[in-house]
């Protein structure tokens, strides 16, 4: 390095000192230090954190719908946020979210940086295959997997919390529990485990595998395969990418709804006491036949509209927490 270069470093060291920009620099100096995966991570989760807590009150809603709640399951969406308002304020809306957030931040800080590294192995090691969608179908399907194992006794603990509702009784306007009471998602851990071990903490795991295989598949597969047909001067565009995951979204979501409707009933069907004298679902195949033959078919897409309204903010402000994080922390594009 030659003497002028060196002088040049040190004044910008100097005025940085002066006017408080190395404490910035410096800031983002640790960042870029990071492996790019510990920034894929801190990315994805922040990202999940954003979009569940935007979508909250949605999300309670279709848990309601799912698992027919009573005094919720012949409600339409609207009618059931007025009434949780009204019995539950507006921290009913609420209920679940921690747990919901606690499982997401990893959930989708693994998602995204196993996709990444699942497509780079697969690419290396299976040329044949090229670089096309079908390799996104493949480390989406892989990643989702990876995601739900790692996360899943946290999902149940959502379920479980939002379940929970409160009535008014008569003119008793103070609001009463009907069902057992959790205090928090350590809490329902603790009693789930106490009631049947590791394999309670992932009953309903089958439905939630067999769905989000291949919904995590088809939304990377979808969106990339958008994304091909999009001309080249908007490839960076923030909308388009808005765009394609919802649309992705939207799609893999239809395909895969009923298992997720299994999934809820079968993580909270000892608490519902229409069910107690019956069997408990076998498998996921015993409970999508029970589920038609008993509830009708229709059931299976309990919630289905709700999940539509949610996915297209969800998506949106995931992709947008996810490319601002990105941008933050100096994560280079995928294809460089």
């Amino acid at each position: 390095m030659s003497s002028s270069t060196q002088g040049a470093t040190l004044s910008s060291n100097v005025v940085g000192l002066v006017d408080g920009s190395s404490a910035s620099h410096r800031e983002v100096s640790v960042f870029d230090d990071l492996p790019i995966y510990v920034k894929e991570l801190i990315a994805g989760g922040a990202a999940g954190a954003f979009a569940k807590t935007a979508v909250a009150p949605l999300e309670r809603v279709k848990i309601l719908l799912q698992t027919r709640t009573e005094g919720y399951h012949s409600l339409g969406v609207h009618q059931s946020l007025k009434k949780l308002l009204k019995n539950e304020g507006v921290i009913g809306f609420y209920k679940g979210n921690g747990a919901s957030v606690l499982r997401i931040v990893p959930y989708a800080a693994l998602h995204y940086m196993t996709y990444e590294r699942y497509r780079g192995w697969i690419l290396e090691n299976y040329s044949a295959l090229g670089t096309g969608p079908v390799v996104d179908l493949l480390a989406g399907s892989a990643s989702g997997g990876t995601a739900v194992l790692c996360t899943y006794p946290l999902d149940l603990a959502r379920t479980k919390l939002a379940y929970q509702v409160k009535e008014t009784r008569g003119n008793d306007s103070r609001p009463t529990h009907i069902r057992p009471q959790y205090s928090g998602t350590k809490n329902v851990l603790e009693a789930v485990y106490k009631e049947g071990g590791l394999r309670a903490l992932y009953r309903g795991v089958g439905p939630t595998l067999i769905g989000i295989l291949p919904y995590a598949g088809l939304k990377f597969y979808v969106y990339e395969e958008l994304k091909r047909h999009v001309p080249e001067e908007h490839q960076s565009s923030i909308m388009m990418r808005l765009s394609c995951g919802a649309i992705a979204g939207l799609l893999g979501q239809t395909f895969t709804y009923p298992l997720d409707v299994v999934r809820r009933q079968m993580q909270v069907e000892h608490l519902q006491p229409s069910l107690q004298d019956r069997a408990r679902y076998r498998s996921t195949f015993d409970g999508l036949s029970s589920i038609v033959r008993n509830q009708g078919w229709r059931q299976l897409f309990a919630g289905l509209s709700v999940n539509y309204m949610k996915i297209v903010p969800s998506v949106a402000i995931g992709f947008t927490a996810y490319d601002t994080m990105k941008a933050y922390l100096n994560v280079p594009p995928r294809q460089k």
